[in-house]
């Protein structure tokens, strides 16, 4: 990978650029001047849902940027109210709607379990994925995957599925890398993604983050992402000026040494977002 233009290529054959920009909280003011701005600065991967509320901003973005829509790679998610097999079938139509747009090229299933404590969440994802197969199938989607779901939650998915999963959206970032789901996924030929690769500000701040930061003569965000990177990891960075959108891109050309990825895998559990699927939120300091 040598541009934010390079693409992998997932198990169905449809490629993939190496860097998104991430949509959440991106758009509160109700305009879509950052994710335009984010389009003048060169992205054109971008990943919203309908929980996030920026699929309508994102279609404006980019309508005003006067760049066909085959140009860009669409990601969105089916939210945890949003599952089911009918249910899953609206919210797509939902969302192209909202992006102006006919197709996404990839969709995802948000969360495996609408609650920690949901009982029938088998057969519920299941149902859910019974749907995204049949929009891939009908091509209104390009791709499907699934977002936050662990190793047997996609094994739920791989014994009753006829379309494997070829995507799965993490938290992963330097203190949170969730190695046993990143080995399973590339086992599965998954391609993983990284929500928060810049694990908030304690990461950005912590000792070793800053001490290869120097290192590198880099910034520790910048560090962040090239660490996703050179894990085969798509990265989704937010910014909001852009300074930092350019900034974020610029991490092709500097590589972390072996050693050094290992003191980045093995760094205590740093800037976790409290969340996870199978547990009811933790509140952390």
């Amino acid at each position: 990978m040598k541009s934010i233009n390079d693409c992998y290529t997932l198990s169905n054959g449809v490629e993939i650029p190496c860097i998104g920009f991430g949509t959440y909280k991106a758009a509160e003011k109700d305009n879509a001047d950052i994710i335009r701005m984010a389009i003048d600065a060169g992205y054109r991967y971008f990943d919203t849902a309908s929980f996030y509320g920026t699929e309508s901003f994102v279609a404006k973005a980019i309508e005003s940027s006067g760049i066909k829509r085959e140009k860009f790679f669409l990601t969105s998610k089916v939210w945890k109210d949003e599952m089911g097999y009918e249910a899953t079938k609206k919210a797509l139509e939902r969302t192209l709607w909202n992006l102006k747009t006919d197709y996404l090229d990839l969709y995802l299933i948000h969360w495996p379990l609408p609650t920690p404590d949901s009982k029938d969440w088998k057969e519920l994802d299941i149902a859910t994925w019974k749907a995204m197969e049949e929009l891939y199938k009908e091509g209104k989607v390009r791709a499907i995957g699934l977002s936050n779901f662990l190793p047997h939650h996609i094994m739920n998915i791989q014994k009753n599925c006829e379309v494997e999963p070829m995507v799965n959206q993490i938290e992963f970032h330097p203190g949170y890398t969730q190695e046993a789901v990143l080995r399973f996924c590339r086992e599965n030929d998954i391609l993983v993604q990284a929500w928060s690769p810049l694990g908030r500000q304690r990461v950005l701040k912590d000792a070793l983050v800053t001490e290869l930061a120097e290192k590198y003569q880099v910034s520790s965000a910048r560090l962040c992402l090239r660490f996703a990177l050179q894990k085969g990891v798509i990265p989704l960075p937010k910014a909001s000026a852009m300074e930092r959108m350019k900034e974020n891109q610029d991490i092709f050309s500097f590589n972390i040494e072996e050693t050094d990825m290992y003191r980045l895998e093995t760094m205590p559990q740093t800037g976790w977002s409290g969340e996870h699927p199978d547990r009811v939120r933790m509140v952390l300091n």
